[in-house]
């Protein structure tokens, strides 16, 4: 019997390699639009980070998402990934 390989993503706080699905995406879009990618399958360059305060606080330390990205990111997309995180841990 096969195992299936679970995809592992690099998160943008604490560098720490984890599953794909523990993570959250923020993408850019080719238009320059960055946002929070609930489903994961929008096109565009993605960064993932996880959904726990001290990688946001690290991310944004040390502009990691800004480098993953290869942009500025606005402080509303902090803020909406804040918003995003109180989404995951409800669930």
């Amino acid at each position: 019997m096969m195992n299936k390989k679970i995809p592992m993503r690099q998160c943008v706080g604490c560098r720490e390699m984890k599953a794909k699905r523990e993570l959250i995406r923020i993408i850019r879009t080719a238009e320059d639009e960055i946002f929070v990618d609930a489903t994961g399958k929008k096109n565009g360059r993605g960064a993932y980070i996880c959904p726990m305060q001290e990688c946001l606080e690290k991310a944004i330390k040390s502009k990691g998402l800004e480098r993953s990205l290869k942009m500025a990111v606005p402080q509303k997309i902090y803020e909406d990934f804040e918003k995003e995180m109180e989404n995951v841990e409800t669930r």
